[in-house]
């Protein structure tokens, strides 16, 4: 006879499940509410990864635009105000 070991696996599982007893146990409303609020804290903070991620590259993307137009006007200004200094800034180590 060829049996199939799935099904007598599950044969077993739902005797031992139908057999077991009830554990008698009580969870107060204290430890059920902390129970709770850590859940809620771990699934805000998934969600809150995940939002990061998806709106990471919109963010970066619009900095680039933002900075990109004051970046030039002020290196224009700079080279206006000063004009010795057109090859650049001086920096620490110059």
């Amino acid at each position: 006879m060829n049996r199939n070991p799935l099904a007598a696996a599950g044969l077993a599982l739902a005797l031992s499940l139908a057999w077991t007893a009830p554990a008698l146990a009580y969870i107060g409303p204290g430890a059920g509410l902390s129970l709770l609020g850590a859940l809620w804290g771990v699934v805000a903070a998934v969600a809150a990864a995940l939002l990061f991620l998806l709106i990471w590259p919109l963010r970066r993307l619009m900095k680039r635009r933002r900075t990109a137009p004051a970046a030039s006007s002020t290196a224009a200004s700079a080279a206006q105000r000063n004009p010795e200094a057109k090859g650049g800034e001086k920096t620490y180590y110059d």
